[in-house]
């Protein structure tokens, strides 16, 4: 069993972090984030440190103990540096440009699909056949580029469609004469 959450979350020069009745707010040079704790956690913050404990020893107590401290982590990260999910579009024609506040994808479908972009988000495509997904909440942007990729999966025959920079895709092979 992971004891990620005894260990304390740092908080960087430049983050201001509030504590108020299990609602955390992280404030830095991205934005600002806050997070809800369950009722099951109590967070501190100590000397720059936010430490979250149980209440008890039930068992979702000690669950929400670990997710609450990953959470809290990655608001910190969040609004410092910032998340970033790349995808990568494999496919005769497959190609996406970025247009006002809407995602222009073409994906062998019989028409293109346009995809609003998020406010808290901003999406780039660098190549026509690359995407870069950025923003600070962990969360919206791994949600975002699951969605994206959603339109059209990769596939195990040729490896066609859109997916992560670096997923390996388990290939199978075809048909035999």
């Amino acid at each position: 069993m992971s004891r990620v959450g005894k260990y304390p979350v740092a908080v960087p020069q430049g983050v201001t972090v509030t504590v108020n009745d299990n609602v955390v707010v992280a404030k830095g040079k991205l934005g600002e984030l806050r997070y809800e704790a369950a009722e099951e956690v109590v967070t501190s913050l100590e000397e720059n440190q936010i430490w979250v404990k149980p209440r008890g020893e039930t068992k979702t107590a000690r669950m929400q103990w670990g997710t609450t401290r990953a959470r809290i982590n990655n608001m910190i990260i969040g609004v410092t540096a910032g998340f970033t999910r790349k995808l990568e579009m494999v496919g005769v024609g497959y190609k996406a440009a970025v247009q006002g506040s809407v995602l222009k994808l073409s994906l062998g479908y019989s028409h293109d699909i346009e995809y609003p972009i998020p406010a808290d988000l901003k999406i780039v495509a660098p190549t026509p056949t690359s995407i870069e997904i950025s923003g600070m909440d962990k969360q919206r942007v791994g949600q975002v580029a699951s969605e994206i990729r959603g339109f059209r999966p990769p596939e195990p025959y040729k490896g066609k469609g859109v997916k992560y920079t670096g997923e390996w895709i388990l290939r199978k092979e075809g048909k035999k004469k």
